[in-house]
């Protein structure tokens, strides 16, 4: 692998840098929403099929206790 000197190694840096392309604070915001738009309706799915398991395990140990 061949060795490039610290002064190549900044300059091939800085090109790459400039290549990328940031998100404007409209797509962040727009972004950040939608996170946690369906960060809330996972919370809500899961917190569904939680209550139904837990009501179908109550009904299955009630019917061996009663």
């Amino acid at each position: 692998m061949a060795r490039t000197n610290p002064l190549q190694f900044a300059q091939q840096t800085r090109a790459e840098i400039a290549k990328v392309v940031w998100p404007t604070r409209r797509e962040v915001v727009l972004t950040t929403v939608m996170i946690f738009i369906l960060a809330a309706v996972a919370a809500l799915f899961f917190s569904l099929v939680d209550l139904g398991i837990r009501s179908g395990l109550q009904a299955v140990l009630e019917g061996f206790a009663g």
